[in-house]
């Protein structure tokens, strides 16, 4: 159970035990609440005591009468506010008065509680002004978490995207000076380079984006009856350009022919041509790309194999980190935005419940497995 400081502010010492009383042993238990919240009650008799207390203890709540010998209520709370401190304020008092509530209300208070007041009244405002601090608390935390992860963000798109663009302004310095000659068949190798470290900013900029819809919740949907088997044929049709470079045959095989799935077709397509298209990258030349896909009472599986570099152990277990490229050897010149397997595995797992596996062996091959549960939806 955490402990909240709640501190009294009355000049009548009878009000103040009674609310003691009343406080001693009471909890606030809301069903959204990760934790109870009890009370360590605090009290003083006058404003002056009241800012002496609250400068030197870490103050949650204060129950504040307005009517106080020297300081009243309002100063207090005017100071309470002037100098930020992180507690909410109720006002407590006999006086009530809609200017009064207005004025107090103005100056940061949460709510405005009359005397007299039963302990049932008493606790359910304690309730409330409980339920207010953790919501206004956790929302400033969300914000600072999401502050530093739009600074994350931006800090690896500019160190991901600096490499390309200073390759990109060198390719064109060389040919802005002329230094290779006038023929401009000389530079046609750095045009190349150059288109493609452009289509390589643009895939990391598009899989970012794609990664910060899902993460956020934020991505429209249009979720639907899809034919697996036709979306596969598709992704084998979107990388047969590449696989054709390097000789490979693109294989599918599945049982029935057609296999109905309900679910946003674009997340499928990012799915396949995830898996396709890391089948066909990293494939040796005259190689095999073999997609399957099964269906059983309960679940579709798709595996994706192929007859490539494969992957270590060690290799595998950091592949669906943010940003992570196999880097070695074998992979020098395959390029990516790191991101196409994490976007896969999120959507995989947290929009339709299901598992992503890989197993693989070096100069053998890889095998990516994704089950999708029938019975998932798909939110």
């Amino acid at each position: 159970m955490a402990t909240l400081n709640l501190l009294i502010v009355d000049d009548e010492p009878g009000i103040r035990s009674g609310i003691r009383r009343i406080l001693t042993d009471f909890c606030v238990d809301f069903p959204f609440l990760e934790e109870e919240f009890g009370f360590n009650i605090i009290d003083a008799g006058s404003g002056e005591d009241a800012i002496d207390i609250i400068e030197k203890n870490a103050i949650d709540i204060v129950l504040l009468d307005n009517k106080l010998p020297g300081m009243d209520g309002i100063e207090v709370l005017e100071y309470i506010n002037k100098k930020q401190y992180d507690c909410n304020v109720m006002m407590i008092t006999s006086y009530a008065s809609l200017d009064l509530a207005i004025k107090a209300t103005n100056n940061g208070a949460y709510n405005f509680v009359p005397k007299p007041f039963t302990p049932q009244e008493l606790k359910a405002s304690i309730e409330g002004i409980t339920k207010n601090l953790y919501l206004r608390r956790m929302t400033k935390q969300l914000n600072t978490v999401g502050k530093q992860i739009r600074f994350q963000f931006l800090s690896v798109l500019s160190h991901e995207l600096k490499s390309p663009i200073n390759a990109i302004e060198g390719y064109l310095r060389i040919m802005e000076d002329r230094q290779v000659g006038n023929n401009l068949d000389d530079y046609e190798l750095m045009i190349q380079r150059s288109l493609e470290r452009i289509k390589g900013m643009r895939t990391l900029i598009m899989d970012m984006l794609d990664l910060t819809r899902l993460e956020s919740g934020k991505k429209a949907r249009d979720v639907k009856k899809v034919n697996l088997v036709a979306l596969m044929k598709v992704s084998k049709d979107t990388m047969s350009p590449m696989a054709i470079q390097k000789n490979l045959k693109i294989n599918i095989d599945t049982d029935p022919n057609e296999i109905f799935y309900i679910a946003d077709q674009q997340e499928i397509e990012i799915i396949f041509n995830n898996l396709v298209s890391n089948a066909v990258k990293y494939n040796k030349d005259n190689g095999d790309v073999n997609c399957v896909i099964r269906e059983d009472e309960h679940s579709i599986t798709i595996s994706v194999s192929d007859t490539g570099i494969g992957m270590s152990e060690d290799d595998i277990s950091k592949l669906f980190q943010d940003f992570i490229r196999i880097k070695n050897e074998k992979t020098k010149g395959i390029s990516g935005s790191g991101l196409g397997l994490t976007i896969m595995k999120k959507i995989v797992e947290d929009v339709y419940n299901g598992t992503v596996s890989v197993t693989s062996k070096e100069d053998v091959g890889s095998t990516f497995t994704v089950k999708l549960p029938k019975i998932s939806y798909m939110g």
